[in-house]
C-alpha cells in the first residue's frame, strides 16, 4: 500500500510560542507540511476562552449548557458592547515571524505559494477597505536585487538570502506579476529597487545602475498591460560620477512612469560614510532631508 503523501497539522501545538512552533515543527516535518500553523500559542492554547474577556461580564456562564439571566432593566448590548477579537493582530504577528523565518531560510521554499497566498490575503483586505483612487501600492525589492547579482556572480555561494530557484531573474519577475496582477488598474503601484541597508551598509555595493535598469525594464514587461507609475532606485551618497547613471540611456519604462533616485542623504560632516542611509531615517536627520528635498525640486502640481 502507497504511503500517505504529506502532514496536515490541525493548529494547536503545545509550545511556548509561534517561533518554537516554526522552527520545531519545520525541523520535525522535512518536505511534509502543505503548510503550517502558528499553533495557538499563548492565550489562544484554550481554543476560545480567550474570548471571554471581550464579552460583558454579565453574559459570562460558568459552564455549559445554560445562558446567562439577565436583570429586567439591564439596556440591552450593541456592536460595542462585544470588544474587537485579537484573531487578526495574533495571524499578523505570526506572519510577521513567519516571513522573518523564511527569509533566514527556516522555512522551506516548499511553503512559497501558501506565503504568496497570505501575501495576496493580505492586499486583498487592503483593497476592500481603501478606495482605489485613494492607495498607492510599493514592492520594496531589496533581496530580489541581491538574488540578482548573485546570479551575475558577484556573490558568494554562501551569501545570506541565496535564491532556491533557477534561472533567478524570471523567477523573480514571475512572482512579481503573480502578485501585481490583482491589484486594479486604478491603484498607484511603484517599486523600490535597492541594495538593502543593514547598520547603514549595503549589502553589496552597486557597480552602476545597469542592474536597476535591466531589472526596472523587467518589471514593465512583467506586469503590464497595467502601467508601473513610479521606479525609485538606489544612489550611493559617493557616487556623482557620470559612468554611475550612464545605464539609465537604457531605460525603457511607459511614458508616465516616473523615475525616482535615491539622491537625498544626510549632510555627514566628516565625510567619512559614503553608503546610503535611506532605509532608517534617524529623526535628527529628517529635518535636513526634508530641507533639501524641497529646496532641489518643484511642486508637483
Amino acid at each position: 500500500m502507497a504511503a500517505p503523501i504529506g502532514v496536515h497539522l490541525v493548529g494547536s501545538i503545545p509550545l511556548s510560542d509561534t517561533e518554537q512552533v516554526f522552527r520545531q515543527i519545520r525541523a520535525a516535518l522535512p518536505s511534509r507540511l502543505y503548510s503550517i500553523p502558528d499553533g495557538e500559542p499563548g492565550v489562544r492554547q484554550n481554543y476560545i476562552g480567550w474570548e471571554l474577556s471581550c464579552f460583558p461580564p454579565e453574559t459570562w456562564r460558568p459552564f455549559l449548557p445554560g445562558s446567562a439571566e439577565l436583570p429586567t432593566d439591564h439596556p440591552g448590548f450593541t456592536h460595542e458592547s462585544v470588544a474587537p477579537f485579537q484573531y487578526d493582530g495574533a495571524a499578523l504577528d505570526s506572519y510577521k515571524r513567519f516571513v522573518e523565518l523564511r527569509d533566514q531560510g527556516i522555512i522551506p521554499p516548499e511553503l512559497e505559494p501558501f506565503y504568496e497566498r497570505r501575501i495576496l490575503d493580505s492586499l486583498n483586505v487592503i483593497l476592500t477597505g481603501i478606495p482605489a483612487h485613494d492607495l498607492a501600492v510599493q514592492r520594496d525589492l531589496p533581496f530580489e536585487v541581491i538574488d540578482l547579482e548573485y546570479e551575475r556572480d558577484r556573490l558568494p555561494n554562501d551569501v545570506p538570502f541565496m535564491p532556491h530557484f533557477t534561472p533567478v531573474e524570471q523567477g523573480v519577475l514571475d512572482r512579481i506579476q503573480h502578485l501585481c496582477a490583482g491589484i486594479p488598474g486604478e491603484v498607484d503601484i511603484g517599486f523600490h529597487l535597492c541594495y538593502g541597508d543593514l547598520e547603514g551598509k549595503h549589502l553589496i555595493e552597486p557597480e552602476d545602475l545597469g542592474l536597476l535598469v535591466e531589472f526596472a525594464n523587467g518589471i514593465v514587461k512583467a506586469i503590464r498591460p497595467r502601467t508601473v507609475n513610479w521606479v525609485h532606485m538606489s544612489v550611493p551618497k559617493d557616487r556623482d560620477d557620470v559612468a554611475y547613471f550612464e545605464p539609465l540611456k537604457g531605460l525603457a519604462v511607459d511614458d508616465n512612469t516616473r523615475l525616482v533616485l535615491g539622491l537625498v542623504h544626510f549632510d555627514d560632516e566628516d565625510g567619512t560614510k559614503h553608503r546610503i542611509k535611506a532605509a532608517q531615517v534617524p529623526k535628527e536627520h529628517l529635518d535636513s532631508i526634508l530641507r533639501i528635498s524641497k529646496d532641489v525640486t518643484e511642486p508637483i502640481n
